[in-house]
């Protein structure tokens, strides 16, 4: 196995739940993490060894995702993806969806300042140490975001509940 292969091996299951856990669909990030390691290979020669391959890896991914979060086509696909999506299934399908649509349409509502340690937290299950180094924060700020995050989403669960009960 060449140097290439093995890097590739080693860690694009890895990133691609990182790029998932940013754009919510597995072909994108799996795309994403082609052209971050095209992007590598490219341009090796400007990795210096600051931090270890797999933060340099992660952190080109999260940039990828978020570019790509920001752009025409995603925000096209969104759009689309919400006209037609009209699936009906049993009952339990259904709610199972709504839990699952409600959990994510509010993740999505934090700041990424909050969305990116609460994901690198419990997503990627990473160390407080970790995600404080690869977000290059204090430990207390990673802790504090952590702890913001969990009470903003709280506070939309809270709404929502709220909101059925009124009708």
């Amino acid at each position: 196995m060449n140097e290439i292969d093995q890097l590739i091996d080693e860690h694009s299951r890895y990133l691609i739940r990182i790029a998932y856990l940013y754009v919510k669909n597995w072909s994108t990030a799996e795309d994403i993490v082609q052209e971050v390691f095209v992007t590598y290979f490219q341009k090796s020669d400007q990795f210096r060894n600051e931090a270890s391959l797999k933060t340099y890896l992660t952190k080109m991914t999260a940039n990828r995702a978020k570019d790509h979060l920001r752009s025409w086509k995603h925000k096209k696909d969104v759009l689309f993806e919400t006209i037609s999506t009209s699936v009906k299934g049993t009952e339990e399908v259904v709610l199972e969806k709504e839990r699952l649509a409600s959990l994510e349409k509010n993740l999505f509502q934090l700041p990424l300042k909050y969305r990116e340690p609460l994901i690198l937290f419990y997503y990627d299950e990473q160390s407080i140490t970790e995600i404080a180094t690869y977000l290059q924060l204090n430990e207390n700020t990673v802790k504090t975001r952590l702890r913001r995050a969990k009470q903003q989403l709280k506070g939309f669960f809270e709404e929502e509940d709220g909101e059925v009960v009124k009708h």
